[in-house]
């Protein structure tokens, strides 16, 4: 079952500008989803859709099995939303903002304040409950405004660059966070540009640009997807150079075009070993760093190129420690699904 399902959604503003264009996506249920996209691509606008605070122009869009233009009541109420900036009243403390927004939504009297203790203390803020929220830090922030959205026990969490501007160990504990609240059953649609943030949190996401859903997978799969078009990309340019003849080509930079990077860490150096290395075909140049490590140039296009050098030193008695392959991050498949751009047609 899909928490979020949208068909062919759009919406078109009056001055005839399209921020969303046809958009298809499917969210499951009880999983991390993270929406990205450049700044003006349209996720404000699809997120706003989705919780019912502006119309679309055509298409569908449902929320939990609730149609967002026929039952825009039941939609709110299924959902919980932590905004980049903290929306809380500055001059009321931590548990009055939580008891407002229990009370908005209705969330009886009776229950109401052991509710909000309780969701205090999952996120460890129940220390700060009669501070005033202008007088906390911004991680303190951010955990009060998920005790204010998670109050009347939302089915799907909206977070909009939730970790901005928090400090390493701050990031690292709402991270556990949003894994316990997933774990408790919570649909969480992540917005953030940190794609470290996505790549660990999230199970599916989807690159929105210039209206349009560019990219959806997991995040491996939109990895692996990159890695093939790059290969594919390379084989074709290799093929025009020797097809044309490319003179100020040297033959160095045609094989560089077709080499990665590989690193390895043993546990004791050799140089029998380094030697081994050397004259594996699968290998085109090694560079021992001052801190031991090995720097390899091998072949991309060779599935087994990994696995013999691999051989190679295990063969040879060494104790593989750590390895590193240089592999496309999710900020390369940003950065390519989003890379073919129109300024004008900018959300």
């Amino acid at each position: 079952m899909n928490a979020i399902e949208t068909k062919d959604l759009t919406k078109v503003y009056s001055n005839n500008f399209t921020a969303v264009n046809s958009l298809n996506l499917e969210i499951p249920k009880g999983s991390i989803f993270g929406m990205l996209g450049p700044n003006g691509a349209g996720k404000t606008t699809t997120i706003k859709m989705l919780t019912c605070l502006i119309q679309p122009t055509s298409g569908r869009a449902t929320v939990g099995g609730y149609d967002v233009e026929k039952n825009p009541n039941e939609v709110r109420n299924l959902l919980g939303m932590v905004p980049q900036q903290v929306s809380l009243y500055k001059d009321l403390t931590v548990m009055e903002n939580s008891q407002m927004c229990a009370d908005y939504y209705g969330v009886p009297k009776d229950e109401r304040d052991s509710r909000i203790l309780d969701l205090m203390e999952l996120v460890d803020i129940k220390y700060a409950k009669d501070k005033r929220i202008g007088q906390l830090s911004g991680g303190q922030k951010q955990k009060a405004s998920l005790v204010a959205s998670l109050v009347h026990r939302p089915d799907i969490l909206f977070l909009d660059e939730p970790t901005i501007g928090l400090d390493p160990t701050t990031k690292r504990t709402l991270w556990d966070l949003i894994r316990e609240l997933n774990d408790d059953g919570h649909t969480i649609i992540l917005c953030s540009h940190d794609m470290h943030e996505v790549d660990m949190l999230c199970d599916n996401v989807g690159i929105i640009n210039t209206g349009n859903l560019v990219a959806y997978d997991t995040p491996q799969g939109l990895k692996d997807a990159l890695l093939e078009s790059n290969r594919q990309e390379i084989t074709e340019a290799l093929t025009k150079i020797s097809d044309e003849s490319e003179k100020s080509v040297s033959q160095d930079d045609l094989e560089n075009l077709s080499l990665k990077k590989m690193s390895v860490l043993l546990k004791s150096r050799d140089d029998g070993i380094i030697e081994t290395i050397s004259k594996s075909d699968n290998v085109k140049s090694v560079e021992v760093a001052r801190n031991g490590r090995i720097n390899l140039r091998i072949d991309s296009f060779d599935d087994m190129a990994v696995q013999n050098v691999l051989n190679d030193i295990i063969s040879s008695g060494g104790i593989i420690t750590s390895i590193y392959t240089e592999e496309p991050s999710l900020e390369d498949v940003f950065i390519k699904s989003t890379s073919e751009v129109n300024e004008d047609d900018r959300a």
